[in-house]
């Protein structure tokens, strides 16, 4: 098999890859929409009244170990609005919503919507119907106690309008709520420096003379991403094919996906301790982490709203009980940020998984951790994506060399090949009978070509993953006209210089013998990667450009060491 037949073995797996991954997206199974009339009863719980009062109880066992309680209503869009809180760190600008105490809009000040505009920065959390992605919080009553808890509506009071984290490398903000003869709570938002772990603490007192008891939760809602799939970007648009729904880790079932059409097909429940829940997409997730000796509940729920159906991920605490007099906290941390795969599990087991690497995960974790060590070395992920190919290219170095060598002994049976082929016309079987003989009698194995561009295969799918699921190269800038690795080449440099390596390889390869068929589709070869690499990230085209590249010189030495050694035997 020759190089130029293990290009287009990698283009045809590659573009039914990215095929399969359209036909997932284009007609895999949508999310279902829930008219209003048939809403769970779970969300049909009364709205609570502006002064927190604790909404109807509702029918149904609750899970396992937990009392049975009011259940929290999902939407507040009935309530007026109230001013937020505004807080700002080093890496995050958040608001807090008083209304609840919910995290209603985050900015990751860090990651610019586009290149070095850092002046608008994404915004993971955001409260508009369009993008709506919140996390909240609240405590319920248990069915049949006295006392009022808030829940992730009732109004909450703050002393200040802003805060901002500038000399300390610690930040509180706390926001109370009280029921006079009842229940005081003190929900105070911890943020340190550097960080995107938000610690949320909930001071409870009680100052009723009854006990209180009940539960805290902590959720996830959200409305399905937003993508841009109009114009020509395809391929391009590379969000299209990175997993957007929610996620949990429990230490006995591991890391779950849980897709937004399965939150009404097959609702979540399940309890256990030291996990998770998130809800994931491009680049950036949130989740909420429980301390890890509470054992959850952990539930999904569809939600119909006018601008679009919402979906919500629940983590639930076990029964809590305050005596009269006496006061309790409940924590649990928010992380709002990127998939920083260096750092996800030193905040939580299992973080890191949810950087989602598909079927390639195995090597894509290795190849990530090799880029960051060549990036530590050169401050550039272009020039560590070069390093890359070298350590690659000096790793199967024996295996190329047997393939170049095979090519090169190819190159010379081409005229013998090309007689025979004449000799026997069109009688296929004698022609390969014919040429299997030659091969054998001049010790030349066509295939041994085949293994070196076998394995690089898969390297190739996992650094195509690497690419495009690493917030680190997100953005990130080669030399010159190459601003961003993560999108396509934005004057087609690449893609052309792919075309020249591809027609140099085709030059030093044998193509006598073959199929004239299959010789016309080796010649616009070229043609075609140029046109589908055009759409590719541009690292990586860099990756395939300086592999092809340092192919062509090693085929160019071995094939002249081997023509030279024949010289002089004769």
């Amino acid at each position: 098999m020759t190089s130029t037949r293990n290009l287009l073995l990698i283009a045809l797996l590659f573009i039914s890859y990215l095929l399969w991954m359209e036909w997932e997206k284009d007609y895999g199974p949508a999310p279902a929409t829930t008219p209003a009339a048939s809403t769970s009863a779970a969300d049909a719980a009364a709205t609570p009244a502006a002064d927190g009062s604790t909404p109807a109880p509702v029918a149904g066992t609750p899970p396992s170990g937990t009392p049975a309680t009011s259940t929290p209503a999902s939407d507040a869009s009935s309530t007026p609005p109230v001013a937020p809180v505004v807080v700002s760190t080093d890496v995050l600008r958040v608001e807090i919503d008083p209304r609840g105490g919910n995290i209603v809009v985050a900015d990751l000040l860090a990651y610019p919507k586009q290149p070095k505009d850092f002046a608008n920065p994404v915004r993971l959390l955001d409260h508009s119907d369009a993008h709506f992605f919140v996390a909240q919080s609240g405590l319920l009553s248990a069915q049949g106690s006295s006392l009022v808890a808030p829940d992730h509506q009732a109004l909450y009071q703050s002393a200040q309008a802003s805060y901002k984290l500038d000399g300390g490398d610690t930040l509180e903000v706390p926001l109370t709520w009280s029921q006079p003869d009842g229940l005081s709570v003190r929900k105070v938002f911890v943020f340190k420096r550097g960080s995107y772990v938000i610690e949320q603490r909930e001071e409870i007192s009680n100052h009723g003379t009854q006990a209180w008891n009940g539960n805290a939760y902590r959720q996830l809602q959200r409305v399905p991403p937003v993508i841009d799939t109009s114009g020509i970007k395809g391929f391009s648009n590379i969000e299209r094919y990175s997993f957007a729904g929610a996620a949990i880790y429990s230490p006995e079932d591991k890391f779950e996906k849980l897709k937004f059409d399965g939150f009404h097909k097959e609702p979540l429940a399940k309890s256990f301790a030291g996990g998770w829940a998130a809800m994931l997409q491009h680049y950036f997730f949130a989740a909420w982490i429980p301390t890890t000796s509470e054992t959850d509940s952990y539930s999904t729920l569809q939600i119909a709203n006018p601008h679009g159906p919402r979906y919500l991920i629940r983590a639930m605490s076990p029964l809590l009980s305050v005596a009269p007099g006496q006061s309790r906290s409940e924590s649990a941390r928010l992380y709002i940020g990127p998939k920083l795969q260096s750092s996800l599990d030193q905040i939580a087991p299992g973080l890191s998984l949810t950087i989602d690497y598909g079927m390639f995960k195995v090597i894509a974790e290795p190849l990530h951790w090799l880029l960051t060590q060549f990036h530590k070395l050169t401050g550039n992920w272009g020039f560590a994506i070069i390093l890359l190919v070298l350590l690659i290219k000096a790793l199967f170095f024996k295996l190329s060399e047997a393939q170049y060598r095979s090519g090169a002994r190819m190159r010379k049976l081409q005229p013998r090949l090309a007689a025979l082929k004449e000799r026997y016309g069109d009688d296929r079987q004698k022609f390969a009978a014919a040429q299997m003989e030659l091969f054998q009698k001049e010790k030349v194995n066509p295939l041994a070509g085949c293994l070196p561009m076998l394995i690089q295969i898969p390297v190739f799918f996992a650094l195509y993953w690497v690419l495009l699921e690493s917030v680190e190269l997100r953005q990130a800038p080669f030399i010159a006209w190459i601003h961003n690795l993560s999108a396509p080449d934005p004057y087609f440099v690449l893609p052309v210089l792919n075309a020249a390596v591809m027609i140099a390889t085709q030059y030093l390869t044998p193509m006598a013998g073959m199929d004239p068929l299959q010789a016309k589709m080796m010649k616009i070869m070229p043609v075609i990667f140029s046109v589908l690499f055009a759409f590719f990230p541009a690292g990586l085209v860099l990756y395939y450009v300086v592999n092809g590249g340092l192919g062509v010189l090693q085929q160019w030495i071995i094939t002249r060491r081997i023509e030279a050694h024949e010289k002089a035997a004769t």
